[in-house]
């Protein structure tokens, strides 16, 4: 593809190719895919640092799923940037990329964004594209619908193949992430509530993963080593049921392999906090789903990038906290109890 002129992207998207132009071999960037807009033939990039070698853990880092949903893209850009930098001089970040695989796709729907609406440029919701129906009922619309691309969280056409833009995604997380021993994958957004929110699956189910004792784990380790977060640890089913999951349907391909674990998280960064903060950003396209003010900006930033760098380091230590035997038992115990008690009743 013919180098583009950063002026005429979208910033997000502008901001990753001076990212990528600059960037030492190190890290290495692909076009995943392109997608038509406005004339134009956005790139869907995905950029790996690290160790390629399967038998070691793997990070995925995802962002700009909707097109709304700026903060998201902005923040693994961020992260990103802040790896590329420390490159030139930190000893120990090249002893821990020796150790792991870290795979980003930052902007995952850059039509999307760039026209600002949540679906991509066909109108489809790509959190609401998968080939996943859920088991139960689920809300009118806000689970997924295909009745108008018109109206919003449309899945797509029965019986068609996935977008450009979901394909890539769930071919590079079968690509990058499944099959080695262990993997996390974390999926930025924004506009839930006014916590932040890390959802694990399933969203097309209430019944519990099969790895929800490893899922407790994490959020333990999580929790010890960060005595003061505010992140609420759930299962997304906890707040609602949505058919076309991306990360079911991909967690779902992943138990076909049962030697390797597979630990898909969605960040919800609560979005309705920056509002009741600022009520003006109600006026405007973008401010139900990003912090509009630049110390509230720099603040989700250092938070959520310390989150990101946190789940490279249980990638890269897994065997040393993933629960065996009578501690996995007692790990479900614990999660059964904390998250599935009205199911057990």
């Amino acid at each position: 593809m013919p180098p583009l002129l950063t002026s005429a992207l979208p910033a997000e998207l502008a901001d990753l190719q001076r990212l990528i132009d600059a960037a030492p071999p190190t890290l290495q960037a692909r076009v995943l895919c392109e997608i038509e807009v406005r004339d134009r033939r956005l790139p869907v990039h995905a950029l790996t640092l690290g160790n390629p070698d399967p038998a070691l853990p793997a990070v995925g880092f995802f962002g700009g799923v909707h097109g709304l949903e700026r903060i998201g893209a902005e923040v693994v850009i961020a992260y990103l940037r802040s790896l590329v930098s420390r490159l030139a001089w930190d000893a120990a970040l090249h002893q821990q990329l020796e150790h792991v695989r870290l795979v980003f796709m930052p902007l995952v729907n850059p039509g999307g964004l760039w026209l600002g609406t949540r679906a991509n440029p066909r109108g489809v919701d790509l959190m609401r594209n998968a080939p996943v129906d859920a088991a139960e009922a689920v809300p009118f619309m806000v689970g997924g619908q295909r009745l108008s691309a018109g109206l919003p969280w449309y899945r797509g056409a029965s019986g068609t193949a996935m977008e450009a833009e979901s394909a890539a995604l769930c071919a590079l997380v079968e690509q990058e992430l499944l099959g080695r021993p262990f993997a996390i994958a974390i999926d930025c957004h924004s506009g839930f509530g006014v916590d932040d929110r890390l959802w694990f699956p399933y969203a097309h189910t209430r019944q519990p993963i099969p790895h929800l004792a490893e899922m407790h784990a994490l959020n333990a380790i999580f929790a010890s080593s960060h005595a003061h977060h505010r992140y609420v640890f759930e299962p997304q089913s906890l707040q609602y049921l949505t058919h076309g999951d991306l990360w079911d349907h991909l967690y779902l391909r992943a138990l076909r392999e049962p030697a390797q674990t597979f630990l898909p998280l969605t960040l919800e960064m609560g979005s309705w906090l920056w509002v009741k903060k600022n009520p003006r950003q109600l006026f405007t396209r973008y401010g139900i789903f990003n912090p509009l003010i630049a110390h509230r900006q720099q603040r989700v930033m250092r938070r959520h990038i310390a989150l990101l760098d946190f789940f490279m380091r249980a990638a890269i230590g897994y065997r040393r906290w993933l629960p065996r035997d009578g501690e996995r038992d007692a790990h479900q115990a614990q999660a059964m109890a904390r998250w599935y008690a009205k199911l057990r009743a």
